[in-house]
């Protein structure tokens, strides 16, 4: 079916998109060249400003769920879908994160009338992805940010009093993720460091976060891993050196000052899933200025969540293999206050004792690690 991607109300390319596979057949014209998403172009000198088919059809597969996403293939079923991308045309590929979609050509449709930040939405994809029942199970509604939800976690969007939430759940044995989301928000809120605000539900004793989208209709996120598209990597650069030379042609301005902060929360709370989807950069839909470093989110994957081994040597990423490397591509500490976590300890406990699922014993050996953490980087700064 052909459609034209949209940036809000603008036109960008014109594109054939197989219903059957969901992806980008044939890529048409192009209307306007600085609006292509990021990391979608050619890098050669002969191909800048020129969409590649592949790089786009990246972008657009990363707009999908993963085939990692818990229950995804009972839940296409369901739906009577294939596989997770061809979710994307049911819903115009709308997105609560940026403001690309793409519109039928057959179809004159308004960005304003078809937008989720402004719009309602259907809870039917995101109850079948919690493994429940919708309304009306015959005749399900696919209108819905849920077909653009990125991560393997179990989550959803809901609307509470016109707010957009997305509720996401736990993994394993100990469920522990929407905690730790918990745990790293108290964290950076003494710390100061921009961050998204996480609170906990609870539904049949699982916990779940819940935060609210933190772009707006005038802005979008676009996570590092397009950033990183947007050059080839010099050999002699290192990942983070080439993180930094991207956002420097760009135009993204106090890069490695927040970055310095996100790699000091990773430390502190052993976050082992930083990759370069899990945070990104903002900036303004309209003008296409950039604001920065997005408010840092997605920090669950951490605290030795899935392991009784807690306290050991956890992996990172994305620029080093463990923390200590990693911790050392930290610049300037001299934001850093470790007087400003006291009592970090009582917070967190508080935390993890509203699950059943965390024993006292195993709370209090996580406690103890956070705190062998903040002690090592206050020892390192000194």
């Amino acid at each position: 079916m052909n459609y034209t991607l949209m940036h809000k109300n603008i036109p960008v390319v014109d594109l054939l998109i197989a219903e059957d596979s969901g992806f980008i057949e044939k890529i048409g014209f192009v209307h306007s060249i600085t609006r292509l998403p990021i990391g979608t172009t050619g890098l050669s000198k002969r191909e800048q400003g020129i969409p590649e088919r592949a790089r786009l059809n990246d972008w657009w597969q990363g707009r999908s769920i993963p085939a990692s996403r818990e229950n995804i293939q009972s839940a296409l079923y369901r739906m009577r879908l294939l596989s997770p991308i061809t979710l994307l045309s049911k819903c115009f590929g709308l997105s609560l994160s940026d403001q690309y979609w793409i519109r039928p050509l057959d179809l004159e449709l308004e960005w304003a009338n078809v937008n989720f930040f402004q719009n309602d939405f259907s809870n039917d994809v995101g109850e079948i992805l919690f493994g429940h029942e919708p309304k009306d199970a015959e005749h399900i509604n696919l209108m819905s940010p849920d077909n653009t939800s990125d991560g393997w976690l179990k989550k959803k969007w809901i609307i509470s009093e016109g707010t957009r939430f997305l509720m996401k759940g736990g993994s394993g044995p100990y469920q522990q993720e929407p905690l730790n989301e918990r745990i790293a928000y108290a964290v950076m809120s003494r710390l100061n460091i921009p961050h998204v605000p996480y609170t906990l539900t609870f539904q049949d004793e699982l916990p779940y976060s819940l935060c609210q989208t933190f772009i707006t209709p005038d802005t979008e996120l676009v996570p590092a891993w397009r950033v990183i598209q947007t050059l080839v990597k010099d050999n002699k650069d290192s990942d983070f050196a080439h993180l930094l030379r991207c956002c420097d042609q760009l135009g993204i301005s106090n890069v490695q000052a927040s970055l310095n902060k996100m790699l000091v929360l990773d430390y502190l709370i052993a976050n082992t899933d930083r990759h370069y989807n899990n945070f990104g950069f903002v900036r303004n839909v309209e003008t296409l200025e950039w604001h920065g470093l997005a408010p840092i989110y997605d920090s669950g994957t951490s605290m030795w969540h899935s392991t009784q081994f807690v306290g050991r040597s956890a992996e990172s990423k994305p620029f080093k293999k463990t923390h200590l490397e990693q911790i050392a591509l930290v610049q300037e500490f001299s934001w850093f206050d470790v007087k400003k976590l006291d009592g970090i300890r009582e917070e967190c406990a508080d935390i993890f004792a509203q699950s059943p699922l965390i024993s006292k014993e195993r709370r209090m050996t996580l406690l103890d690690a956070l705190d062998e953490n903040i002690g090592r980087l206050g020892k390192r700064i000194k």
